[in-house]
């Protein structure tokens, strides 16, 4: 099945030289790989986010009941 997308793609490419071709897949391969790294990064983020707001509302709270202390970067 095409896409619209794919379809007006396709199109633009067969009016390069095929060295311009071959130069555009490389950049094509380049950004979908990107594209796809991002949407990973945005699905592992958004399956942890109740558990990363939870532990910002904890450490709020340890820094509000004075129970938080400036991290000695030095003792890691």
């Amino acid at each position: 099945m095409s896409s619209t997308a794919i379809v007006t793609i396709t199109k633009m490419m067969e009016t390069l030289p095929e060295s311009a071709q071959e130069q555009a897949v490389e950049h094509l391969r380049d950004f979908i790989a990107e594209m796809q790294d991002e949407m990973d990064w945005d699905a592992q983020f958004k399956k942890t986010q109740k558990q990363l707001i939870a532990a910002a509302r904890r450490a709020r709270e340890e820094v509000v009941a004075g129970k938080a202390r400036v991290m000695d970067y030095d003792q890691l």
